[in-house]
């Protein structure tokens, strides 16, 4: 199960703070920042600056969190500046941050006009670039994604968008250039003394690449540096249970997830937890898990208006749960965003509900842009079998465990199993 990593280029602190009190607000909390904003807004009710930099330490609560609570927050604040009469540099910051709140609702149009909107201010430090490559990544277009993030190719420091460039050039086909993107963007943090939870993120961000390319010490060195700056970090902690249960730690990896799950419950968790207890012969275990994926998402669409439909869509296509309603998650999804996932998981949903032609023409659209992910592979077999063309069939499940045999903790098996009944063999890695 891969859990969805936000790509953010800047900090709501480098977008919203000065030189100088962007360094102070580094050394506090993001709790400690609301409160001292809040105070000076209760003292101060007229001055938009004041809004600013409580929406921005907002949005940096709700990124540590993933609460959406927090996004609203900041969304009225922020707007709240804006109604002030904020200057011109101050309002680019604001649409910035704005951009920001609605990418993680996973509102794109939205996003994209507060980004927009931002340029028309003049942002005279091009953050909002940064932010506008990453909403084009998530909603598929990645030539556009290409074109914004070209704008800060001549900058320094925290602004240059690694994290971005680095998720953009795995998704073109290109993982080895992602993992040095990323390695070079953690170096660049760390020279900068950048926020802690940017560098964590950063880590977090490696330690998946290394893990899509099988490259299972690394990613999980990755994952423990991340969790020696940010102890409870949940994204951490979620990635190295991945791994221990790929090298067949089990018992480790159900106590990381349970940790994660502590820290944010979050479906992808839950669903991979109950893989893992599957996978020792836990059934009644694995069960409580996969009910825990509905729960969570009726909960959230009922206190933070937000659902998880990519996400379940795929554990109940992957589970063969609910697969109408799978198939109805994953076609809600694709009227907001047209990425790599999407028609994969569409693809998935759309086999598992027989409809193999249109599985078929999703899972092509998943692999035009040239991923190299297993999982997508591992799919393109699948499917191709199903429609009787074993030799393509054969080819892709190749290349499924070519590329990682550590790929998906229930499905590697069947990969195999598969591979075997039509001739083929592992390709050497």
């Amino acid at each position: 199960m891969r859990a969805r990593l936000a790509v953010l280029v800047v900090s709501p602190l480098l977008l919203l703070f000065s030189a100088t009190e962007g360094l102070a607000a580094q050394s506090r909390t993001a709790d400690q920042t609301i409160q001292l904003y809040q105070s000076r807004v209760a003292k101060a009710p007229g001055d938009f600056t004041n809004y600013a930099r409580l929406g921005a330490a907002y949005l940096l609560k709700g990124q540590e969190t993933e609460d959406v609570t927090f996004y609203t927050l900041a969304e009225e604040t922020l707007k709240r500046s804006l109604e002030l009469g904020a200057d011109p540099g101050s309002a680019a910051a604001a649409h910035t941050s704005l951009a920001i709140v609605y990418s993680a609702r996973q509102q794109f149009q939205d996003a994209l006009a507060h980004a927009q909107k931002a340029l028309e201010y003049g942002d005279p430090d091009l953050l909002s670039y940064g932010v506008l490559g990453d909403v084009y990544v998530e909603i598929g277009e990645y030539e556009k994604a290409e074109d914004a993030y070209a704008k800060l190719l001549g900058v320094r420091g925290a602004r240059y968008p690694h994290s971005g460039l680095s998720r953009l050039r795995f998704l073109r086909g290109d993982p080895q250039g992602a993992i040095r993107e990323m390695q070079r963007g953690i170096a660049g943090l760390r020279e900068a003394s950048a926020l802690k939870a940017d560098l964590v993120r950063g880590q977090v961000q490696l330690g998946e690449l290394q893990f899509q390319v099988g490259d299972l010490p690394n990613s999980e060195s990755a994952y423990r540096d991340a969790l020696k700056s940010l102890p409870s970090f949940h994204r951490a902690l979620a990635g190295l249970a991945r791994v221990r249960a790929a090298q067949q730690s089990y018992p480790e990896a159900i106590r990381l997830y349970q940790e994660a799950l502590g820290v944010v419950p979050l479906p992808v968790y839950a669903a991979a937890l109950g893989d893992v207890y599957a996978k020792i012969g836990q059934p009644e275990e694995a069960k409580r898990q996969y009910d825990l994926v509905e729960r969570i998402g009726y909960l959230s669409s009922i206190h933070n208006k937000v659902v998880y439909d990519r996400e379940r869509a795929f554990i109940y296509a992957d589970h063969d749960l609910k697969l109408s309603e799978a198939l109805e998650l994953a076609e809600r999804e694709l009227e907001v965003r047209w990425d790599v996932y999407t028609y994969d998981v569409l693809a998935w949903a759309l086999y598992k509900n027989g409809r193999l032609r249109d599985a078929l023409w999703a899972i092509k659209e998943a692999l035009r842009a040239g991923t190299q992910d297993a999982r997508l592979f591992f799919h393109a077999g699948v499917i191709r079998r199903a429609l009787g063309e074993d030799d393509t069939a054969r080819a892709y499940l190749q290349r499924a465990l070519a590329t990682n045999a550590s790929f998906d903790l229930l499905h590697v098996d069947g990969a195999q199993r598969i591979l075997m009944e039509l001739g083929g063999r592992l390709s050497p890695r």
